[in-house]
């Protein structure tokens, strides 16, 4: 196996595997937390009184 022994393959491909891993959960956790936190501002914004909402909206049209 051009002279690498079979567990220096297995070392190899696990720590690849492991930082493919680290990589792969930060990419899902950004986008798990973003997806939060639009839904929680959507329930704030629910909750305000249409006064706020249209003093926002007024200040979103400048």
């Amino acid at each position: 196996m051009g002279g690498l022994d079979l567990s220096a393959i297995g070392i190899v491909l696990a720590g690849l595997t492991g930082i493919g891993s680290y990589f792969l959960g930060r990419y899902l956790r950004q986008r798990r937390v973003a997806k939060r936190q639009a839904q929680l501002q959507a329930v704030a914004q629910a909750a305000q009184s249409r006064q706020v909402r249209r003093a926002r909206e007024r200040g979103a049209r400048k």
